[in-house]
């Protein structure tokens, strides 16, 4: 069965506050406190149990914290800071619906995921790209694999820019992507 709905621009302006107010309480923070909470956050998940959809969304969590430990990836600047921010909003304990509720207390964190996750698609992807390279490529040469970092993170950037420029240049537009930053 299919089930879907669409969120309105103020639904995206409701879970872009949340999702600002998250990583301002977060921001004291040391950087691996949030990683591990977060890690955390993905095995009392899973633990709970919870319906395949919101289960799916939440192991993609697992990926921004790959993306965040990875010493060969090395995200940097403000580019680590908008994972670290979109962890640091699973972490916080006072979301929407209570993680403890059986059966839908992870929900409100699925959709959440699914807005994050559409927002780093572009960081996401370079990531994936690095990995199936490292994968494959010689990594004995470290420098072809510097090589192929910094041209997926520039890659990353210039996709990132694109989009923001159509939501500036057209924001009334039902096109127009609402962003989460």
């Amino acid at each position: 069965m299919r089930v879907s709905f669409e969120l309105s621009p103020s639904d995206i302006r409701y879970f872009r506050d949340r999702l600002k107010a998250g990583s301002r309480g977060d921001s004291a923070r040391a950087e691996h406190r949030v990683i591990r909470s977060a890690t955390k956050l993905v095995g009392d998940a899973i633990a709970a149990k919870p319906p395949d959809f919101v289960r799916d969304r939440i192991l993609k969590l697992e990926q921004m914290i790959a993306m965040l430990r990875d010493r060969d990836w090395r995200l940097e600047g403000r580019d680590r800071m908008r994972i670290l921010d979109a962890l640091a909003y699973f972490v916080e304990p006072d979301d929407l619906i209570p993680d403890r509720v059986p059966g839908i207390g992870y929900l409100d964190d699925a959709i959440m995921i699914e807005l994050v996750v559409r927002e780093l698609a572009h960081e996401i992807e370079a990531y994936q790209d690095f990995c199936e390279f490292r994968g494959r490529a010689n990594t004995e040469d470290p420098a072809r694999l510097e090589t192929r970092r910094e041209a997926l993170q520039a890659r990353m950037r210039r996709r990132r820019r694109r989009v923001r420029s159509t939501r500036v240049s057209s924001p009334r537009s039902s096109r127009a992507p609402l962003g989460l930053w």
